[in-house]
This record gives C-alpha cells, sequence and structure tokens, in this order.
C-alpha cells in the first residue's frame, strides 16, 4: 500500500517546481527581445474523477488529454486496485 506521507510530501514538491517554472519562465520571456513571441498555454486541472483541459495550441491540448488520462490510470493504480 502507499504511504500517504511520501504523497503529501510528493504533492508539495510538485507545487513548489511548478511555482519556480513559473517564476524562470517569467523571467526568460521577459529576458526576450523579440516583440513577436507567441505564447502557447495549455493546462490540466482535475477535479474528482473529471478532468478539465484547456489550450490555446492543438499539441498542448492534446498533450493534456494524454497527461489526463496518464494521470486517471495512475490514481486507480494507486488508490482503488488495492481495495476490489
Amino acid at each position: 500500500m502507499v504511504n500517504y506521507n511520501s504523497i503529501i510530501l510528493m504533492g508539495f514538491v510538485v507545487v513548489i517546481l511548478g511555482i519556480l517554472l513559473i517564476f524562470i519562465g517569467t523571467a526568460l520571456q521577459s529576458s526576450s527581445n523579440d516583440s513577436k513571441t507567441e505564447i502557447h498555454t495549455g493546462g490540466v486541472i482535475l477535479i474528482g474523477p473529471i478532468p478539465i483541459i484547456f489550450g490555446n495550441d492543438k499539441t498542448l491540448i492534446l498533450f493534456g488529454v494524454i497527461f489526463a488520462i496518464v494521470l486517471m490510470i495512475l490514481s486507480y493504480f494507486l488508490f482503488y486496485r488495492g481495495s476490489i
């Protein structure tokens, strides 16, 4: 079975890593001298078993769909497989 303390710790690490990536990306984007820079966004929000996928680029949306499926399968194996 999964140790819940390690899952909580991994959650904090992922959140801190995401915040650091946002700051690094913002710093790199603002240091760019090119005024015609395109910004592509995309993301996945999982509320329970329901994924919400957003973005403005088709490849990022496709990546988000694949990522959401992988996360749902991973959560099934971590939490529900042992109780059946």
